[in-house]
């Protein structure tokens, strides 16, 4: 099975930017969502953002306004832009990609950490 695959995160200051990629074969033009998650140390895991098939995207509260996740289907990639991050913004991020007759499956990455200090 195709396992997704993270990248682009890193350690940051407070107010800056990082970009998070997530390489996905063959889930860019299925009929079902993709998502991001993160886990930040000793919490459980949190819904960020979902891209749908129409490529209409949804975030939670918290990135609302500083988050954006875009689809590269030429490339099999989703992307999540995070713009003035803040320390507690810090966790690991994790791309879903969702399939299945009701998308209820998924396959996962094996995350990626974001750090940000203050």
């Amino acid at each position: 099975q195709v396992q997704p695959v993270e990248s682009g995160g890193g350690s940051v200051q407070h107010g800056e930017s990082l970009r998070l990629s997530c390489i996905i074969p063959g889930f860019t033009r299925n009929p079902c969502h993709m998502d991001w998650y993160r886990q930040a140390a000793g919490k459980q895991r949190e819904w960020v953002s979902r891209i749908n098939p129409d490529g209409k995207p949804n975030y939670s509260d918290s990135v609302k306004g500083r988050f954006t996740v875009s689809n590269e289907q030429a490339n099999d990639t989703i992307f999540l832009q995070m713009n003035n991050l803040k320390p507690e913004d810090t966790a690991r991020y994790f791309c879903a990609g969702f399939y299945g007759s009701f998308c209820q499956d998924s396959r996962w990455g094996q995350g990626i950490q974001v750090t940000v200090s203050s």
